[in-house]
């Protein structure tokens, strides 16, 4: 069964509670910052594999979030039922549910983006980390 909020994924414990694991939630910090500092040029050779590397940095950022907050999320559709149900992030949610169904298309089903897309994707991942990364300091 697919689930439809926050509630249902921590009901059907594909989102658990946990004790805060500030730790972990450091480490997964600076590998995302890693990962982006790796990233020389974007180009139309090699723009889906940025946009991979930056979506992964994004969900990094967003579990670092989770296991400060005290929360292990098991998939990508519940870390985005955690940016808009717990985060109150509505306007990002809709956002990172697009990016996360680019990313599966490309991963699953081998959809190319052209350059434009994947420049405009990797632009909103690059807003949402910035976003998060401040969210991440405050926790």
């Amino acid at each position: 069964m697919r689930e439809a909020d926050w509630e249902e994924c921590v009901e059907n414990n594909t989102a658990k509670i946990v004790t805060p694991d500030t730790s972990r939630a450091g480490s997964l910090s600076e590998t995302a910052k890693e990962r982006i500092s790796l990233i020389k040029e974007i180009n139309e050779k090699n723009c889906n594999f940025v946009f991979e590397d930056y979506y992964t940095s994004l969900l990094e950022i967003l579990q670092a979030i989770a296991f400060k907050k005290g929360y292990n999320i098991l998939n990508h559709l519940c870390l985005g039922y955690f940016l808009r149900d717990v985060l109150k992030r509505e306007d990002l949610f809709v956002i990172f549910d697009d990016l996360r169904y680019k990313r599966n298309s490309l991963t699953y089903y081998g959809n190319k983006m052209d350059f434009e897309t994947s420049k405009q994707a990797i632009r909103d991942c690059k807003r949402i980390i910035e976003e998060l990364t401040s969210e991440f300091e405050k926790v």
